[in-house]
């Protein structure tokens, strides 16, 4: 067996920018102190994410830079590998996206969200790369942000096919008036969210670790899918803290992703 142990950061939205950073720190020596090889942020969690009621100051390259360098000295420090929810500025406009650090603090590189939902059009640049996995913490992993992950499945099998045994997913799901307010993982009564992501995992064979933001009524929460779509751990629905979870990813064989065949006419 490949044992490995993640972490997945439940945090409440930063107060600042500022603020995201402390808190990212203090998570990932927190994730160090449980054991965890790798840590992983919500969507967009430096400097926080834009819109659902949240306004952060405008987009700013010299606090990303100085943020992502203290996010890599702490990763370093801790000997933790981390998946960094941001954003970052490009020519078309301000992009969501995740770095990677290895646990020497290293960058390893962006996953830039691919499908941008609907509603997010107007506030952030669409991606003009492409997808990619990760090696680090010892396991293969790739990245699907939010929407991207929950209504596109070729996200998570893209990565599976190419050696993901873990796909994270760092979101952003808060309470709107009248919704269900679940306390239980995958409630009949709750949206389709947590349900897709146990068929993203079962229909790849590989784990799939989801990350949300803490907060009051949340329809969904952070947690782990087995490769055969099992629940394997959530968090307390609204509770600050992390997840973490051993994963044995010898499980993960990604045969029924690996055995995908396009349909055509």
């Amino acid at each position: 067996m490949a044992r490995v142990r993640i972490a997945l950061a439940n945090l409440h939205y930063p107060s600042t920018p500022e603020d995201s950073v402390a808190r990212a720190v203090r998570a990932i020596e927190q994730a160090s102190a449980a054991g965890a090889t790798l840590v992983c942020f919500p969507e967009c969690y430096v400097p926080g994410y834009r819109g659902l009621g949240h306004a952060p100051p405008a987009p700013d390259p010299v606090f990303l830079e100085r943020a992502w360098t203290s996010i890599g000295t702490a990763a370093a420090a801790a000997g933790v590998a981390v998946i960094l929810g941001t954003e970052r500025v490009v020519d078309a406009g301000v992009v969501i996206s995740a770095l990677v650090f290895d646990r020497d603090g290293a960058r390893l590189g962006f996953q830039d969200k691919v499908q941008l939902d609907p509603s997010e059009e107007a506030t952030y640049a669409q991606a003009t790369t492409g997808r990619r996995v990760f090696e680090a913490a010892g396991m293969t992993f790739g990245v699907a942000i939010c929407h991207e992950g929950w209504r596109y499945p070729e996200t998570v099998r893209w990565a599976a096919r190419h050696g993901a045994e873990v796909v994270f997913h760092p979101h952003l799901h808060e309470a709107e008036p009248g919704s269900f307010v679940p306390k239980t993982f995958g409630d009949p009564a709750n949206t389709f969210h947590e349900k897709a992501l146990l068929c993203r995992a079962a229909e790849n064979t590989c784990y799939v670790a989801s990350v949300n933001y803490a907060s009051s009524g949340s329809p969904t929460t952070s947690a782990v899918a087995r490769p055969d779509g099992t629940l394997l751990a959530y968090q307390p629905y609204g509770e600050e803290g992390l997840l973490v979870a051993e994963l044995d990813t010898a499980l993960a064989t990604r045969e029924l992703a690996r055995r995908y065949r396009e349909v055509g006419p």
